[in-house]
């Protein structure tokens, strides 16, 4: 088990800035894929091009792509400094290390959700969720 152990209160709490974080991480995520996107099919055209002048020009639009994957790098990272465990980015997926009647168990967020009102073991994972008491 982690450092960090949430009360169900402290979750609660905290909830609307994960919620917000993880919008943000989402939102650059898909830039992220857009991007990539876009840079295969700039590839594939400038292949098959016959005009050229011997430079790609591809270096700027890679360069952004590693620093937003760098961005969300430390965003994901962010979610662990608070001693949140981020298991799925889309649909969005966190688990606040807690204890329940002396026992170890994971409170369980889905995007979607109002609030938190599930709970699973270590190793149960997401399948595994049952309603808080």
């Amino acid at each position: 088990m982690g450092d960090k152990i949430f009360t169900l209160s402290e979750a609660k709490a905290w909830l609307p800035q994960i919620k917000e974080e993880l919008a943000a991480l989402k939102e650059l995520v898909a830039r992220i894929e857009d991007q990539y996107l876009d840079l295969q099919k700039l590839k594939l055209i400038h292949k098959h091009s016959q005009v050229g002048d011997g430079k790609d020009g591809f270096f700027e639009v890679e360069s952004r792509i590693d620093f937003m994957r760098m961005e969300a790098e430390m965003l994901i990272q962010n979610f662990g400094r608070k001693g949140v465990q981020l298991k799925m980015i889309s649909p969005g997926l966190v688990d606040f290390p807690s204890l329940l009647n002396g026992e170890e168990i994971l409170l369980c967020w889905r995007e979607g959700e109002e609030t938190i009102t599930h709970f699973h073991g270590w190793n149960d994972g997401f399948m595994g969720r049952k309603l808080l008491p």
